[in-house]
């Protein structure tokens, strides 16, 4: 065998989980059925933020932990695509987090003249705003600087890497439905629009978990992501045209602006839900036994805030056996 270990998946979970096994010293190959800036992770906003994921008792770990190492790499955002980005979460008070919100830096109460028209609470924070691509792109360098590999290579089933590594770390995240299999898998569709940037310098989200539109107002070095929506298990990855047109109405009434901004882009990704995230050795799949098998994959909307955390409690799990 040419490997330690195999990371199935190119996103950030699997990236992630790669480097931290790889600079331990173990011999890592990540095996893609796409190219990394075609997952999931590449048409991400790239905020910050523990949303719609579970167990609500680690994820609160996991994103204190992802913070602290994103907080490190935007010292270097041209390398790293990582800024600290003040902003507005509104609709949301302290009382409505977890305990993790004790360990954000600077998270307060939004006062009354920080808030647009319409709402009447919210929290005000400086967090990880993420460039995905050029945040993907570091990953792929620093794995591969620990000696590493990504090589573009689709699997019908886990035991396929089983033959050439003691150890399979499946990070499918929406694949894993059909590759473990998980029925418990399914798609949460987010569309995004793209658009020119009028002088937006914050971001703002006023996501409510229970609600299938959502609003949020993300500047990137290319622009501004506005979005979205969170449409439970809708598999279609087409733009369409009436939600991006109401996406658009939605930021604009925080941002004016944004109503003439020129449109540049716009991006469809499947969030991969599950009622609380899958990570753990297993001993087998489908029937075929493994030396070594641990999930890492079911993060929803978090994979960008929880992916150190855990990253770092699967290397630790490794390690234990």
């Amino acid at each position: 065998m040419t490997s330690d270990a195999i990371v199935v998946g190119a996103g950030v979970i699997g990236l992630t989980s790669a480097i931290v096994l790889a600079e331990s010293g173990r011999r890592v190959a990540v095996w893609s059925r796409d190219p990394i800036g075609d997952t999931t992770s590449a048409v991400a906003g790239g905020l910050w933020w523990p949303y719609r994921v579970e167990p609500e008792e680690k994820v609160g770990a996991w994103s204190v932990r992802t913070l602290g190492v994103l907080a490190e790499l935007a010292a270097r955002p041209g390398e790293t695509g990582v800024r600290m980005v003040d902003g507005t979460l509104a609709g949301t008070g302290l009382g409505d987090l977890g305990p993790w919100a004790a360990e954000v830096p600077g998270l307060r109460p939004a006062r009354r003249e920080e808030l647009p028209e319409g709402w009447g609470h919210g929290l005000r924070a400086r967090v990880p705003v993420v460039d995905m691509p050029t945040y993907l792109g570091y990953l792929r360098r620093r794995l591969e600087a620990a000696g590493g590999t990504v090589e573009q290579r689709a699997v019908a089933t886990l035991a396929e890497a089983a033959r050439e590594a003691p150890l399979i770390v499946n990070c499918t995240g929406l694949g894993a439905r059909d590759l473990v299999p998980d029925a418990e898998v399914r798609p949460v569709q987010g569309q995004l629009v793209l658009v020119e940037n009028p002088g937006v310098d914050e971001w703002f989200v006023a996501a409510d978990p229970g609600s299938a539109d959502t609003l949020y107002v993300l500047p990137q070095p290319y622009g501004v992501i506005l979005g979205g929506t969170a449409r439970e298990d809708v598999w279609d990855l087409a733009p369409d045209p009436a939600t991006a047109e109401a996406i658009v109405a939605r930021c604009a009434r925080v941002h004016p602006p944004l109503a003439d901004a020129r449109v540049i882009g716009h991006r469809v990704g499947l969030r991969p839900a599950r009622s609380r995230v899958r990570l753990e050795a297993d001993t087998a799949a489908g029937g075929v036994g493994f030396p070594w098998l641990l999930h890492n994959y079911g993060h929803g909307g978090a994979g960008i805030t929880v992916a150190w955390g855990c990253a770092e409690e699967a290397a630790e799990l490794v390690s234990s056996c």
